[in-house]
């Protein structure tokens, strides 16, 4: 039988300035139930046995459990939510210098950009969506990524997407970022963080850099945030560098397909045979394209997922970046399943009639575990289970504000478009 959990609770340490304590401390002499814990006054989840999910063998307290809160990061295990943001502008805002022309971007190594946010983490660079520290970067979320990537200025979160490749959760590392931009509304939950590395081996939080309210800090996240988990993307830095300090500069279409012979073609032969495309090439040498490098390269890019255009077999800017910088999923062997899972449909609806208050079935438990393998499942406290609760419609709800939902849209009790929104 699945253990249930048991919550201890201590009392916040006088001593102890984090936001965390300094919130309890605040709520107990007012009376009230503290909705934050300190990195001393944290409620440590103690559980004997994990919860299971599925037959995948998921655990609900791995999903839930918040881990260790370090004291020197001032983390919180309830942070404030993201604020408005500004728009695109010049260093140092109105007043400063706009960019003149396409600015190419700058190239930096993963260690500079940790290192430029780590300073604004020291500074305590207060919050603001219309103030600009003393660099230039406006002292929002957006501002403190652009200084970060070393922008030519201001960028924010519905246009930070152009300056990176994306890439899957998997595959980040120190210096990517995790955007989610809401185009209906982008004050409404609009916010981006810089991936600093794993917390620990189970991937389910991060060390996370991050300009919000009151100013920069950095503490363990749950992947990808707190809200909106599922519509955050993860985007590399399009100018990074190599740790050689050999930036990854593509040479451009035109040196490779049909007809072209060019030193690019033989640099882009011996990295696809050092990533498992030997078995394309029979003695192909010298500088001229062949039918092979199309075939090397193709294979190299289905390595990845994609399909369609994004593999044709023609290298562009991403194709190269990964190779170059010894990035993404080498070529399987001969023989060897493709990366990419078959495509399953989502379950059909089985109508709003199971998700009620006192019904029991195990629909509402399958929508359970979804919720919390997309990352909602938040209001859980001993995980999904057949009867209906009020931590089920919290979790629905949660799900449908996400997807830009409001009033009755968002009511926390499930319709086909939500079922068809969370299966697919």
């Amino acid at each position: 039988m699945a253990a249930v959990p048991a919550f201890e609770e201590f009392e916040p340490a006088g001593d102890c300035d984090c936001a965390g304590c300094a919130h309890r401390r605040r709520a107990l002499a007012a009376g009230e139930h503290p909705a934050a814990q300190g990195c001393r006054g944290a409620l440590v989840l103690v559980t004997a046995a994990g919860v299971v999910l599925g037959a995948t063998g998921t655990s609900a307290a791995a999903k839930t459990a918040s881990p260790p809160f370090a004291r020197a990061g001032g983390m919180s295990s309830k942070p404030e939510p993201p604020s408005e943001q500004g728009t695109t502008s010049p260093l140092h805002g109105p007043s400063g210098k706009p960019t003149t022309g396409k600015t190419p971007l700058r190239a930096v190594t993963r260690a500079e950009i940790v290192n430029r946010a780590k300073k604004w983490v020291t500074a305590k660079v207060p919050y603001s969506m219309s103030e600009y520290w003393t660099d230039g970067y406006r002292q929002d979320c957006s501002g403190y990524v652009s200084m970060a990537w070393n922008l030519a200025k201001n960028e924010w979160t519905g246009s930070l997407a152009q300056f990176g490749d994306r890439i899957s959760r998997e595959d980040l590392q120190a210096g990517d970022i995790l955007l989610f931009h809401n185009p209906a509304d982008p004050g409404g939950g609009s916010h981006v963080t810089i991936f600093g590395g794993w917390t620990d081996y189970t991937h389910a939080y991060y060390t996370a850099y991050e300009q919000a309210k009151p100013h920069t800090r950095k503490q363990a996240t749950p992947m990808a945030y707190w809200n909106h988990s599922a519509s955050y993307v993860a985007y590399r830095y399009k100018g990074l560098v190599t740790g050689s300090g050999k930036a990854a500069a593509f040479p451009g279409a035109s040196a490779f397909g049909a007809g072209a012979n060019t030193k690019s073609v033989t640099r882009l032969r011996e990295m696809l045979q050092a990533r498992g495309a030997k078995r394309f090439y029979t003695g192909a040498s010298g500088t001229r394209w062949t039918g092979a490098d199309r075939r090397a390269t193709k294979a190299f890019q289905a390595a990845q997922g994609w399909r369609g255009k994004e593999a044709d077999g023609l290298p562009g800017p991403h194709t190269w970046r990964l190779l170059v910088n010894k990035r993404g999923k080498d070529i399987p062997a001969a023989g060897a399943a493709g990366p990419e899972k078959p495509r399953t449909k989502a379950p059909s609806f089985p109508g709003r009639g199971h998700f009620r208050p006192g019904r029991s079935n195990t629909h509402v438990t399958r929508l359970g575990r979804q919720l919390v393998e997309r990352g909602y499942g938040k209001h859980y406290r001993v995980g999904p289970s057949p009867r209906w609760r009020e931590a089920d419609r919290r979790n629905v709800e949660a799900f449908q504000r996400a997807q830009g939902w409001r009033g009755k849209e968002a009511d926390g009790y499930p319709g086909p478009e939500t079922w068809r929104r969370l299966f697919s």
